[in-house]
């Protein structure tokens, strides 16, 4: 038996699965921890990395491994291969106010021309979460260490650097050139055209506030195919023999789960984690100017178009707390209630949101009355609100073309009952469940198998899929034009209408 690794390191952890590279088959895995927070050193992925390495037996027995990971995390490197600064993650919003300057700087003072410029030159128009914005933003108020910047890279890219023989040296000795990336998570940068496959190297130094010629000298990841082999595992990685793995190019961590779920052009997911994500596998590429929908590259060398928001299942972790029950306390009580939870409506933006783009909103809660707040209609009407927000996301996607008659829903919300059972009905789309699973995860670890295999331009191994529910209902148009109403006053107030 061959046996492959994934690796998914998310935001709130770090897993790995350990498959049979021929059948799929879950041989071990394991879990790690990391810290809270919107920016992050790098050194706690590592140690968390280690950490699941240990935990699942080592990698002595494995033939090959790739890195999943949270996309968009800003990983600078000095000259010695050092990491300069804490890492701004995905989720730091600091960097909302560089994001309306790109757009104005290169659309020359004109949002619009701005917002047309960048969809074109990358599919994706700026916003808080891009790498690019937090670029800009470090120019701006850390000049001193803007200057020392040798390469830029992601959270993927740097442990799979790290593992390889190129990153393992101590610094000083570490070969920044051995530095690989992916389409999928270089698409998400800002600065990297995946219909081209390219780095748009005048975007990375009107960012950084350079001259082209200085942006030239920084070092950016090889972009390895899908199925290429990305480099080989160190001699000595802290102590580990690594020297018999493959690695694979990794991928970001919504390519990761649509490889993972066996998705195909045409398909749909809906993840409810740390963000809530619907991504849907497409042949054709996208150029959303309204910035709703950002045109990322898939795992296979398709397209995904994906509309994220900043908001996901901890906007019922939030409301759990807030009545101070259970989870199935909470289920219970949000499943009692009826749709449309009394009139009270919830609009989730608890974290400011992407989708759409308010960084600076915080969320309402309207159509209180002595009869609607009652704990029940509360807890549907956060559960709604979550599912409404979703849905603005499929919308976003639909108006460019890709169709989504149904999707598959995944991610830890899927463990609230009262998510999964009210999908279907505020969606207004059949939504199928996969039995839980580490699915960014699982897609690095396919990943893994077919670089193995060699059979690069050939298609992914076809791996035996985990059972699936299928759910249905009547939709509740109601549902959704109400929170529409409410989410208008969020952006009437920010100033968007």
């Amino acid at each position: 038996m061959t046996l492959v690794a994934g690796v998914d390191s998310s935001t709130q952890s770090c897993k790995i699965v350990i498959r049979d590279a021929a059948t799929g088959a879950l041989i071990r895995r394991a879990r790690a921890s990391h810290p809270d927070g919107t920016e992050i050193h790098p050194d706690h992925w590592w140690s968390a990395l280690g950490e699941v390495i240990d935990a699942v037996g080592g990698l002595d027995d494995v033939s090959a491994l790739s890195v999943g990971g949270q996309q968009h995390g800003m990983v600078l490197l000095d000259a010695d291969g050092r990491v300069i600064r804490p890492a701004l993650l995905w989720n730091d919003t600091r960097s909302a106010a560089a994001a309306r300057e790109l757009i104005e700087d290169l659309g020359q003072g004109d949002q619009s021309r701005g917002r047309r410029a960048w969809a074109d030159a990358v599919g994706s128009v700026p916003v808080a979460s891009l790498t690019v914005t937090k670029l800009r933003w470090l120019a701006d108020h850390e000049p001193d260490n803007a200057a020392r910047i040798a390469a830029i890279c992601l959270p993927h890219d740097w442990l799979t650097w790290r593992l390889s023989a190129g990153g393992a040296a101590p610094a000083g000795r570490r070969d920044l050139d051995a530095l690989v990336t992916d389409r999928s998570d270089a698409s998400g940068t800002g600065y990297f055209d995946a219909v081209a496959n390219t780095y748009r190297r005048e975007l990375l130094a009107l960012a950084l506030r350079r001259s082209p010629q200085e942006a030239a000298d920084i070092i950016l990841p090889r972009v390895a195919g899908p199925a290429q082999i990305a480099a080989r595992g160190g001699a000595d990685v802290d102590g580990r023999d690594l020297s018999h793995l493959v690695l694979g190019p990794g991928c970001g961590d919504n390519a990761g789960a649509a490889l993972g779920l066996g998705l195909e052009a045409g398909q749909t997911s809906l993840s409810l984690g740390t963000s809530g994500v619907v991504a849907a596998v497409s042949s054709s590429p996208t150029h959303d100017a309204s910035g709703l929908v950002t045109g990322f590259a898939d795992a296979t060398g398709a397209f995904l178009p994906l509309a994220c928001t900043l908001n996901g299942a901890r906007v019922l972790d939030a409301a759990k707390t807030v009545l101070g029950v259970s989870y199935e306390e909470f289920d219970a009580l949000a499943l009692s209630a009826e749709p449309g939870a009394g009139g009270l409506v919830h609009v989730p933006y608890l974290q400011g949101e992407r989708t759409p783009d308010l960084p600076d909103a915080t969320g309402i809660l309207t159509g209180m009355t002595l009869t609607s707040l009652s704990p029940a209609n509360y807890a549907r009407a956060a559960v709604e609100g979550l599912l409404c927000l979703m849905g603005a996301c499929i919308d976003a996607v639909r108006a460019q073309g890709v169709d989504v008659s149904r999707v598959a829903m995944v991610g830890g919300g899927v463990r609230w009952a009262s998510a999964k059972e009210l999908a279907p009905a505020v969606l207004g789309v059949p939504v199928d469940v996969p039995e839980p699973g580490e699915y960014v995860a699982d897609g690095a670890a396919r990943q893994a198998a077919w670089v193995l295999s060699g059979a690069e331009g050939a298609a992914p191994p076809a791996w035996e899929l985990a059972p699936v529910e299928h759910l249905s209902a009547d939709p509740q148009p109601a549902v959704r034009a109400a929170y529409d109403a409410a989410a208008a006053l969020v952006a009437r107030e920010q100033g968007t209408f």
